[in-house]
């Protein structure tokens, strides 16, 4: 966890994640990244120079019509004292159902956005931290070249004018390594996904390839971050 928040507060200070009396809605999928992230935060609250508060969101997408199960994300929230809200949706019944997307996942991250942005302005949140980390942006930069043929990426910061909001990625700067390995030594709650699409998305194809490329380069998403930014790209 010291390493985790180490290479976090990097990124936050280096790009100005946090600022005095921030209220930062934390998106919690129940994956490992946000679950390990929202714990990191939580931790920080305690020493970062600039005072801040979070409250953890889960946008549910009740996929085959039934509510997920956060109970272990709620009794996490409880022993971090983190608010915790759940925003229950039907985007699986206007994805999968009515829609039939034969590459949903595009629209539902689009939607699921959408749906975040609101549930942190109703909680009085003015910055949304999301649980992107150094492989995703790897991932992210092979997708634009090679689908379409840009070197781009999310930026570590940014502002939504429409809805007043900063996005944040407090942890563009840790291998996903780390949070694996962080998962399993401190037992987090990580919840399996129930998303019918999951394990065969784009994105995992690249992931894959990332690792393969990998074993020719060393620390190859290291070396895509610090192009990223070398060039300025993207706001990095």
């Amino acid at each position: 966890m010291q390493q985790l928040m180490s290479y976090m507060r990097a990124a936050m200070e280096r790009y100005d994640m946090i600022e005095q009396g921030d209220c930062v809605a934390v998106g919690v999928s129940g994956g490992k990244d946000s679950v390990a992230m929202l714990c990191a935060l939580a931790e920080m609250r305690r020493f970062y120079p600039k005072a801040f508060e979070i409250k953890a969101i889960s946008v549910d997408p009740c996929f085959f019509g039934k509510e997920s199960d956060f109970s272990a994300i709620e009794q996490l929230c409880a022993r971090l004292d983190v608010e915790y809200i759940i925003k229950r949706t039907n985007l699986y019944h206007i994805i999968f159902e009515t829609r039939k997307e034969s590459n949903p996942c595009s629209l539902c991250a689009r939607m699921r956005r959408g749906l975040l942005h609101d549930a942190a302005k109703a909680a009085g949140c003015n910055k949304i931290a999301l649980g992107h980390h150094m492989d995703d942006a790897a991932q992210t930069v092979l997708m634009n070249l090679f689908r379409g043929g840009r070197f781009a990426c999310f930026s570590p910061k940014s502002y939504l004018s429409r809805k007043d909001l900063y996005m944040i990625r407090p942890m563009i700067y840790v291998p996903e390594r780390y949070i694996e390995n962080l998962a399993l030594r401190e037992s987090l709650p990580v919840l399996v996904s129930a998303c019918p699409a999951d394990g065969n998305t784009a994105r995992q194809d690249t992931a894959a390839l990332l690792q393969t490329l990998g074993k020719d380069y060393e620390s190859l998403p290291d070396k895509i971050l610090h192009a990223l930014q070398t060039d300025g790209i993207s706001g990095w």
